[in-house]
This record gives structure tokens, sequence and C-alpha cells, in this order.
């Protein structure tokens, strides 16, 4: 299993895919949050804080991480190599924790670079370091959190294919509609007494709640129970291929 993880983050930070991510993720943060004029820029907002950070990388994430898990099945289905590799002396779970591990891996060294923005705040906070601490590194739990679970996701979409492209559609959509799908749903009261419940489905309650400072173990559970349930998901994909 060491030996499939080390050879798939050789091919992201071989590949363009792979460095373009974290290029990409850290060019359009600190557009955002340092040089244009916008509600996320830090500059203008007037408070030592990095919620713009966070209200923006879930979007940014939407559309990236889907990108680094299109080929990690999808590829293997088209070009066959899927077949041997299933012969190799590893588990289906082997396999697919390897993949997923090798995704988590990427979008950590895309996050780290962001502590360079913390660390800015911290020094232009008046008094200096006048900033909630405890709330920027619960967003950090969060966002690392949500990232894993579209990483699951993205990659059950892809074990689903052998179309690339295809696997990146699927992976936005579904990813976008388990972050902000069911708050859409839950806005229009059409559930009366489990309006809250529906709400409470989608991964935006739960990276909020964690973003507020609070790690509450039911967030940790639901995020933990997505990436279950779409890696296991995977799994039954790769299984029926033996049927």
């Amino acid at each position: 299993m060491y030996a499939l993880f080390k050879k798939e983050i050789s091919n992201f930070l071989s590949s363009l895919i792979g460095i373009m991510v974290i290029v990409v993720f850290l060019l359009i943060t600190g557009l955002f949050l340092w040089v244009f004029k916008s509600d996320f820029n830090l500059l203008s907002y007037g408070y030592a804080n990095l919620d713009g950070l966070f209200i923006l990388a879930p979007w940014v994430f939407l559309f990236l991480v889907p990108a680094v898990t299109m080929r990690s099945f999808a590829e293997e289905n088209r070009t066959g190599t899927i077949e041997m590799l299933l012969t190799k002396p590893l588990s289906d779970w082997q396999i697919i924790m390897a993949k997923f591990l090798a995704s988590v891996a990427l979008v950590l060294l895309a996050l780290i670079p962001t502590g360079v923005y913390y660390f800015s705040v911290y020094r232009l906070g008046f008094p200096m370091g006048n900033l909630d601490s405890g709330s920027i590194l619960g967003s950090y739990i969060g966002l690392f959190l949500l990232s894993a679970s579209f990483i699951s996701i993205g990659i059950f979409c892809s074990s689903v294919t052998n179309n690339q492209i295809l696997a990146f559609i699927l992976s936005v959509f579904l990813c976008g509609f388990i972050y902000i799908g069911f708050e859409f749903i839950y806005s229009l009261s059409l559930f009366g007494p489990i309006d809250l419940f529906i709400q409470r489905l989608g991964i935006a309650s739960h990276y909020s709640s964690i973003s507020r400072g609070v790690v509450d173990t039911r967030d940790i559970l639901y995020f933990l129970s997505v990436m279950a349930l779409f890696l296991s998901s995977t799994k039954l994909v790769l299984a029926s291929r033996k049927w």
C-alpha cells in the first residue's frame, strides 16, 4: 500500500495537474484575500480574522478536488491497468486508501502555505495577535475534513466511469449538492418539523459549526460517515468487477 501511495504522490507532483492544483488554490485565495477589492479582502475588512479564506476555500476545492480525483480510477479503467492493479497483492481497501491518502496529502500541501495568511493577520492585528486563534484552528479542521469528504466523493465518481471528464462533472455535481444542496432544500420549508434534519444532512451545516471553533464530535462523525459511505461505495464498485 505504501508503494502505491508513493507512486500516486509522485504522479501528482510530476504531473501538471498536481502542481496546478496547489498553484491555482494559492493564487485564487491570495488574490481575493489580499489584492481584489471584494468582501473577502482582509485589508479592507477592518478586522483581524481569516473568515474570507474559509468562506472562499470550499468553493475553490469544489472544482479543484474533482480535478485531482478524476483520474484516480477513470484512467485505470480507460487504459485497462485496473485489472493488473487488482491482481497485485493488495486488497481493494488498500488500493482505495492509497489513492485517497495521496489526494489528501496533495490537498494538505495546498493548505500548509496558507499558514502565511494566519501569520500576516496575526501581525496586522491591533494589538498584535488580537484574533480568535481557536476559531481559525476549528476552521482549518473543518476545511480539511470538507476536502477529505470531497476527495472520497471524487474517488467514487472516478470508479464508476472510464472517462475523466465525466468523472469530473459527476464529482462537481455531487460535491456541490452535498455541500450546499441540502441548504437550498431546507430553505424551501417543505418538510415541516424535519427541516432542520434535512439541513444537517449537508456538509455546509457541519462545516459552519466547526468553523465557529467548536469541534463537536457529532460534526466529526458526520464527516467520517460521508468518507466511509463513498469509500465503501468505491469498494463495492471495484468488487463488482470480480462478479
